[in-house]
């Protein structure tokens, strides 16, 4: 499912850090205000060593990927995962159960799903499948690392900052403006202390790697094909969209409502 990333509309206050990288397969920009601008210029850094952490545990191909473990584990083997891992995986689980299973970032090509992977916390956190399974969580894990650069910034004492990879987004402090579309055109949307994430099924450039979110044993109409949804977090944000776009209608507004979010086209 690609994404078409919002325009950012960024008049950047005195002080602030502004940096570009590429990253989860996209490009990343952060921007950070603090007290002082070596503060500030520290803080953007923890913010792309957090984005790399999180590319790192999280694509399903690197090295050292959790995704890349559970997949080539055997049934029932206990693969010992990061509590960023961790933290994804169990949300993904209740989403997945909160929409009945249509949220399911299992591959096809293996007979596992969400469902079969029992997950236990601890000193050492723990992931164990129950039958084959193949992870991408795409999406969410570009949101996922978004709030960890967000918290880096919020930790070095940031006063405002902004994290923006690709369709997805969040800012804190001082509020940023962001062309979004709509079926006007582009529109206006003021953004503080929020995330924003779109997902449009006509984008012509979809990330490498980034397979999308499936349905499996039942007929689901799809007859949207953009979705931005705004919530408190990034990974809620983008894991959102995809609801929309593969839910009926009544069940991702409800999802919507659980989960503090709101649909903006």
């Amino acid at each position: 499912m690609a994404t078409a990333a919002p325009v950012l509309r960024f008049t950047p206050a005195a002080g602030t850090v502004r940096r570009l990288r590429i990253a989860l397969g996209t490009t990343v920009a952060v921007a950070a205000q603090a007290p002082r601008p070596q503060q500030a210029a520290a803080a953007v850094e923890a913010a792309f060593a957090a984005v790399a952490r999180v590319d790192e545990r999280l694509h399903p191909e690197h090295l050292n990927s959790d995704l890349r473990r559970l997949t080539a584990a055997t049934v029932g083997e206990a693969v010992p995962l990061w509590r960023g891992t961790f933290e994804v995986l169990r949300f993904a689980q209740q989403l997945s159960h909160a929409s009945g299973g249509i949220f399911e970032p299992c591959l096809p090509r293996r007979a596992g799903r969400l469902s079969d992977i029992e997950l236990h916390e601890g000193a050492c956190c723990r992931a164990v499948a129950r039958a084959p399974v193949a992870l991408d969580c795409g999406g969410i894990a570009k949101g996922f690392a978004i709030d960890e650069a967000i918290t880096a910034l919020q930790s070095a004492g940031c006063s405002s900052g902004l994290v923006n990879a690709g369709g997805d987004l969040r800012v804190f402090g001082a509020p940023t403006v962001v062309l979004l579309r709509r079926a006007g055109g582009l529109e206006p949307l003021e953004l503080s202390q929020a995330a924003l994430a779109v997902s449009d099924r006509d984008a012509r450039h979809v990330p490498p790697g980034h397979r999308g979110y499936y349905v499996r044993g039942r007929a689901v109409a799809q007859t949207e094909r953009y979705a931005a949804v705004s919530a408190p977090a990034a990974m809620c944000a983008d894991a959102l969209t995809k609801c929309v776009l593969l839910c009926p209608a009544e069940l991702s507004a409800a999802l919507l409502r659980q989960f503090g979010a709101v649909r903006l086209a």
